[in-house]
């Protein structure tokens, strides 16, 4: 076998020799260190262009802690977004997009602690199995801005509060510079449960999860939401337009005004990225300021 000739050769002539197995081994190391960074370039480009430059895929995502600065990897699970988004009515098969209030107690409730209170034991789906805390929201019951991310991450599942790890910490810092402080606000998640690893959430949880931040909008009644990240925003808008399209432009949602940015664990990952960002919360703070004033 060519190994055992190589060797023999070498100790022949006199020379030291590495084995063919441990060059194999360096060049594998050396291509595998080659195919994670071209992994993570492929993931921080799908963040901004989305199926602009991957038609028709889902690529593997990568989230710290929701996106709250963990060290955890999120992975997509390979649903493609037709199924994410079928377009169909909701009145037909289970799991299609739900677009009314299901017909539940919690639906009546006239406060944002009532209304906690009642659905912090949800078990709808097996995310109710698997959380440590329901993380239902927190700031001002009354504040015109709303900040909606996708779901929760470790940090969030262990304290129950959103945004409390290193991308909370830069989305406090985001607030101040556009003169809100975080108890100015509220901040929540389309889900209230952390999904395993820190997956992509999947469409029937976002099915039966989203009418709470239905009910927390029509209780808080603001007049701006501001949607952190691609996955959040392609999920309250039904679209699968990428980030890129999606930022810059005043869209609605429920008869809400609605903005899209970065999410803040993605200007820890790409800092490049902070000058856009910088860019749309400076509109988000013009907007606020329109729709606010005069009241």
């Amino acid at each position: 076998m060519l190994p055992t000739r190589f060797s023999i050769a070498s100790a022949q002539c006199g020379k030291p020799h590495h084995s063919f197995s441990t060059i194999v081994s360096s060049d594998r190391d050396q291509f595998e260190r080659l195919l994670s960074d071209v992994r993570r370039f492929l993931s921080q480009q799908q963040e901004v262009y989305g199926d602009l430059l991957f038609p028709g895929t889902q690529p593997a995502h990568s989230r710290s802690d929701a996106g709250d600065g963990g060290n955890v990897t999120k992975k997509g699970d390979g649903t493609s977004e037709e199924e994410l988004f079928p377009d169909i009515p909701a009145s037909r098969a289970p799991g299609s997009v739900r677009t009314e209030f299901p017909k539940e107690d919690w639906v009546g409730t006239e406060d944002l602690e009532a209304l906690n209170h009642m659905i912090c034991t949800c078990l709808k789906c097996s995310l109710g199995q698997t959380r440590t805390k329901f993380v239902f929201g927190v700031g001002n019951p009354q504040a015109d801005l709303v900040l909606v991310g996708e779901a929760p991450g470790a940090d969030e599942d262990a304290q129950g509060e959103p945004f409390v790890g290193r991308a909370g910490q830069l989305l406090n810092k985001i607030l101040e510079a556009i003169r809100f402080r975080r108890e100015d606000v509220y901040i929540c998640n389309i889900l209230k449960c952390r999904p395993p690893n820190n997956r992509d959430p999947l469409p029937e949880e976002v099915n039966l999860c989203e009418p709470y931040l239905w009910k927390q909008l029509e209780l808080i009644k603001p007049k701006l939401i501001l949607c952190l990240g691609r996955i959040a925003a392609q999920s309250l808008l039904k679209t699968t337009e990428s980030l890129s399209s999606l930022r810059g432009k005043v869209h609605d949602y429920r008869g809400i005004k609605l903005m899209v940015t970065y999410h803040p664990a993605a200007l820890l990952r790409n800092p490049n990225w902070k000058r856009p960002a910088w860019e749309d919360v400076q509109k988000v703070r013009k907007l606020y300021d329109e729709l606010t004033t005069n009241r």
